[in-house]
């Protein structure tokens, strides 16, 4: 019996494995409208049995883009262009779900393969980029405007507005993005927040926004959908957000209806490309991105916060993700890169760890000849 293959029911939905498609930015999208990219990119991880296949980053305003190519869900063209996209992973028996964002000082970019640098502000496809205050993310970044109030109402409509529209796209799972330095993050952040009102000050005025966002969109989406919530867990930075802090957020994503807590790191200076202790103090270079170094950020907030998690992060053995789930760290596995290069990573983990040892779970149109090739194989050794 695999852990890793256990299915798991949170609400509404049951997950046949614990393998997630990690969001995915592709930066492919034409006036935040899917493409073919977007449905051959997503539809091949379901054919892969990946358990929960997530969106890339969606905006839920064309000014929440990171750029202008990103993905958007700020209308009904965009939700449109979605819905073949879910049917087809629902259709391979997994779950579609969406990752809810903006990109607050970050936005307004060129695409990583285009140079990811900040878009100039004389250039015709730029715009203002917006944070809890005017601190820009580092040199050559914008100086972002600080966002009244009433902005900050606004925002929080428009998350719940855009969690509306993915249920009507088909999607059944919901994540709001609270990391790497976007706005919600920034929010949280001491070192981008220097607000001294309602949003700004102490841990609770700087959770505020967060946890504004995460009850409009419980209330939005009902009882029934799955809510998860991505963190970066440490900002990597002294004097930033810290584990401890991260624990008392979870607590408060608890009794705002999130069910799962997604743990990443890092990225309000920049890229979260790196490993700190829990006080921000960096760690020696060659150990930065060690297999699995976001684990224990997962595993404390399952023991402390009471809430499910889900580690990512350098996640590429199935004997290490089984470990994972197995052992209690995390709830979930989320994988990016890895499985980029593998997309039927999920199909062969379960080749490896004996769960599937007859092909039975790839779709049928693959199962009858993978299942002769190994034959094959094995008459040729």
């Amino acid at each position: 019996m695999s852990a890793l293959f256990s299915p798991i029911t949170i609400r509404g939905v049951t997950f046949p494995n614990r393998i997630v498609v990690s969001p995915l930015c592709m930066y492919s999208a034409v006036e935040g409208i899917g493409q073919p990219w977007h449905f051959a990119h997503l539809s091949t991880f379901a054919r892969g049995k990946a358990g929960l296949v997530f969106t890339e980053a969606t905006a839920v305003e064309a000014t929440g883009r990171i750029t202008p190519q990103c993905l958007g869900i700020w209308n009904d063209t965009q939700v449109e262009a979605l819905q073949p996209i879910t049917t087809f992973i629902d259709e391979m028996d997994c779950v579609p779900g969406i990752q809810l964002a903006h990109a607050g000082r970050k936005a307004s970019t060129s695409a990583p393969f285009h140079g990811g640098k900040p878009l100039a502000r004389d250039e015709p496809e730029a715009w203002q980029v917006v944070g809890p205050s005017a601190v820009p993310v580092s040199t050559g970044f914008s100086v972002p405007h600080q966002l009244s109030v009433n902005e900050i109402r606004s925002l929080v409509d428009s998350f719940a507005a855009a969690a509306k529209r993915a249920i009507k796209a088909g999607f059944q799972v919901i994540e709001l993005h609270g990391a790497h330095g976007y706005l919600i993050h920034s929010f949280l952040s001491p070192i981008s927040n220097r607000r001294s009102d309602a949003y700004g000050g102490d841990i609770n005025a700087r959770m505020r926004f967060a946890l504004e966002i995460s009850e409009a969109t419980r209330t939005a989406v009902g009882e029934n959908m799955p809510l998860f919530f991505r963190i970066s867990a440490i900002d990597g930075s002294e004097g930033g957000w810290s584990m401890d802090d991260s624990v008392v957020l979870a607590a408060e994503l608890r009794q705002r209806g999130v069910d799962v807590v997604d743990c990443s790191s890092g990225g309000i200076s920049g890229a979260p490309r790196f490993r700190s202790d829990d006080n921000g103090k960096p760690l020696q270079k060659k150990s930065a991105r060690i297999p699995g170094f976001q684990v224990p950020y997962a595993e404390r907030i399952r023991r402390e916060a009471g809430l499910m998690s889900m580690a990512v992060g350098v996640i590429i053995e199935p004997h290490q993700a089984e470990k994972i789930i197995q052992s209690g760290q995390a709830d979930f596995v989320a994988l990016g890169r890895e499985i980029m290069h593998n997309p039927f990573w999920p199909l062969h983990a379960a080749e490896v760890l004996g769960v599937d040892p007859d092909f039975k779970m790839w779709p049928k149109q693959y199962a009858w000849a993978v299942d002769r090739r190994s034959q094959i194989a094995e008459l040729n050794k």
